[in-house]
């Protein structure tokens, strides 16, 4: 086991790990106990209770968080030549098709969203091995293969988010950076929530969320009173 450092030890003196924290408690405490020299992120893990091997309890979805998540989103979209004026003009870092496509297969991944159209999505459904396992698979049901290159290109810079359930049943997405103020955070969180409670599936019976815990990029996590973070 990793030896304890004395900066993980001081956080974890700060709050309870056997108590559960109102969403707001939490925010303050995790904002005063992250001691990275960088902005961390603000993470929110949410365990439900479904089996994701069953295609009827998959969940998953995209959110557009009111403040963003701090992150500057580098976004590639693959698309046919008469949209490409509309992807640049939205500020898409990187537009094209064929030669994104190679670069792809040859191990390039460095963006944090792909976006295309149904049209070319022949080609880039080839793509499925590499960037399926790092989540950047365009998918229909998050927006990311649509028409609208440009709507989705400006919703993906403004923080819009794209989350599903992994094997485990949980789903982790980040809210923000320590540096947010604390209702930013509060604000961001809260609407990942509910937009995750709006797509309980049907199939899913009794509670449907387990748990709920909020950390920030290596420091400790804390347990959050579900009832304080549904509006």
């Amino acid at each position: 086991m990793a030896k304890m450092t004395k900066k993980h030890k001081e956080a974890l003196a700060k709050f309870e790990s056997n108590r559960e924290y109102s969403l707001n408690e939490a925010i303050e405490i995790v904002k005063n106990i992250s001691y990275t020299k960088f902005d961390a992120s603000v993470d929110l893990s949410v365990r439900l209770n479904v089996d994701p091997r069953k295609a009827n309890q998959m969940v998953r979805g995209s959110v557009t968080l009111p403040h963003g998540t701090g992150k500057v989103i580098r976004v590639l979209v693959l698309c046919s030549p008469d949209k490409e004026e509309e992807a640049k003009a939205a500020g898409a870092d990187h537009v094209g098709l064929d030669d994104y496509v190679q670069k792809i297969k040859d191990g390039w991944t460095d963006v944090d969203v792909v976006i295309t159209m149904p049209s070319v999505m022949a080609k880039v459904g080839a793509l499925g091995r590499i960037l399926g396992p790092r989540g950047l698979m365009p998918n229909p049901k998050t927006g990311t293969v649509t028409m609208e290159v440009g709507k989705a290109v400006t919703a993906a810079k403004a923080g819009k988010i794209d989350f599903k359930v992994d094997k485990y049943g949980i789903i982790h997405s980040s809210v923000g950076k320590v540096s947010f103020d604390q209702e930013k955070l509060q604000e961001n969180a809260i609407e990942l929530l509910s937009t995750i409670y709006k797509l309980k599936p049907s199939s899913a019976k009794g509670a449907y969320v387990k748990s709920i815990n909020l950390s920030s990029t290596m420091s400790p996590g804390l347990t959050i009173d579900e009832k304080s973070a549904i509006l």
